[in-house]
C-alpha cells in the first residue's frame, strides 16, 4: 500500500512494445499513479520489481521467455505489491485469467488483441480505478477489526432451509476465488436455487460458469434469458448484461436477461438482481456481498433489508477490496459479517430442515 500523499507507483510489464506504452500513458495520465518501469517478459519483470519494489504491476499473460502466470507465482512469494492481469478477451485468455486470479492475482483488465489499436483508450478509466483500487487495498494481517466509521457487524447468523426460498450472491474484485469457496461447499442436495451476478466480460462468466461447475457438488449453469430457475442449481449471470429473476408462476422463477438499464455501471449489476429478489421473494431471499470495489448492491439490499431479508457481506480482512461489503456494513444493512468459509457453512446446510449457527 502505497504511503499517504506518494503517487501508487507501477510497474507495467507486457511483450507488446505498444501496449507498454499504451498502458504506460494511461497510467501516467492520472495524478495518483505513476510508471517506474517497464518489462517486456516475465523475467525481466522480477529483475525490476526487486529494484522498484512498485506498489501495483500489470502483467500481461502472454510473453516469451517467462509467462505471465509463472511470474505471477515468483511475484507473490517476493513482494507485497498488487498485480493486475491484462488479459486477452478471448476463451483461452479468460480460463487463464480465472487461473491467475486462484493464484493470487488481485484483479484483471480484458484486452481485445484483434482490435487493440483502436479501442484500448477506452479502457483508461477502467484501468485506473482498479489499480487505484488494489493498490490501496490494506494489508490483511495488519487491519485493524474496527475503525471510526466501521458500524459495529454481527459475526454469526441463523438459517433455516425451510425459510430460504432463493440465493443471490454479489460479487466483483477478488471475487471468482470466493466463489468457488463457495460452491465447493454447497450440497449435491441444495434445497434452494443460487443466482450469482459477478462483475466480468461474458467469455469469463462463461469460463468461471465452467470452472464452478467442475468443483461444485450441484450443476452450475451459465444464464440465459427465460431459463426456468430450479431449486438445486446455481445460476451465473452472463457478463455485459443484467440478470433480474421474475415470477412464472406460483413457486415458480425464472431468469430475465437483457441489457436494461444501459447507464448501469456494472453488467451485471448487483443491484439489478438483489432488487429483483427482494420483488420476487421478499424476505424468503438470502443474500451476500463479497468483494468489490465500489458499492453496487448497496441500492439492491436496501431493498432487501426492507422486507426483512436476511443480508451476509464478506468481512474486510478477507477482501481484496473492501468496497461493496462495505457499503452495506457501514449502512447497517447486513446480518452478520463472515469469511468466505463462514459464508460457505452457511450455504452447506441449504440442503435440509438444519438451522445453521455459524460462530466466528
Amino acid at each position: 500500500m502505497p504511503e499517504s500523499g506518494r503517487p501508487i507507483r507501477v510497474v507495467v510489464v507486457d511483450d507488446s512494445a505498444f501496449m507498454r506504452r499504451a498502458i504506460s500513458t494511461m497510467i501516467d495520465a492520472a495524478d495518483d499513479m505513476e510508471v517506474v518501469a517497464k518489462a517486456k517478459n516475465g523475467l525481466e519483470a522480477l529483475e525490476v520489481i526487486a529494484r522498484e519494489k512498485p506498489d501495483a504491476i500489470t502483467l500481461d499473460i502472454e510473453m516469451p521467455e517467462m509467462d505471465g502466470l509463472t511470474a505471477l507465482r515468483h511475484i507473490k512469494r517476493n513482494s507485497d505489491a498488487a498485480v493486475l492481469m491484462v488479459s486477452s478477451l478471448t476463451v483461452a485468455g479468460s480460463a487463464a485469467a480465472l487461473s491467475a486470479l486462484r493464484m493470487g492475482a488481485d484483479d484483471f483488465i480484458a484486452k481485445d488483441s484483434s482490435q487493440i489499436s483502436l479501442n484500448v483508450v477506452h479502457i483508461e478509466d477502467e484501468l485506473q480505478a482498479k489499480l487505484r483500487a488494489i493498490a490501496h487495498r490494506p494489508a490483511r494481517k495488519l487491519v485493524a477489526h474496527h475503525d471510526e466509521d466501521h458500524h459495529e457487524a454481527a459475526h454469526s447468523i441463523k438459517v433455516n432451509v425451510k425459510d430460504i426460498d432463493l440465493v443471490v450472491i454479489g460479487s466483483s474484485t477478488g471475487g471468482p476465488p470466493v466463489l468457488e469457496t463457495l460452491v465447493e461447499a454447497i450440497p449435491a442436495e441444495l434445497a434452494v436455487p443460487v443466482v450469482i451476478a459477478q462483475h466480468m466480460p461474458k467469455l469469463f462468466t462463461q469460463a468461471m460458469s465452467e470452472r464452478l461447475d467442475g468443483v461444485c457438488h450441484a450443476p452450475v449453469i451459465h444464464g440465459e434469458h427465460g431459463m426456468p430457475i430450479k431449486r438445486g442449481c446455481v445460476y451465473v449471470s452472463p457478463g455485459e448484461l443484467h440478470t433480474r429473476v421474475r415470477k412464472a408462476g406460483v413457486g415458480k422463477y425464472q431468469l430475465k436477461v437483457g441489457p436494461e438499464p444501459a447507464d448501469a455501471i456494472y453488467r451485471p449489476s448487483v443491484n439489478e438482481l438483489f432488487d429483483s429478489a427482494a420483488d420476487c421473494c421478499g424476505k424468503r431471499c438470502l443474500a451476500t456481498v463479497l468483494t468489490g470495489m465500489g458499492d453496487d448492491g448497496l441500492v439492491g439490499s436496501r431493498k432487501l433489508h426492507e422486507v426483512g431479508a436476511p443480508i451476509i457481506a464478506q468481512d474486510r480482512e478477507s477482501c481484496v477490496v473492501y468496497g461493496m461489503p462495505k457499503a452495506v456494513t457501514e449502512a447497517g444493512l447486513i446480518n452478520a459479517s463472515l469469511t468466505p468459509d463462514q459464508i460457505a457453512k452457511v450455504l452447506s446446510t441449504l440442503a435440509g430442515d438444519r438451522v445453521l449457527n455459524a460462530d466466528a
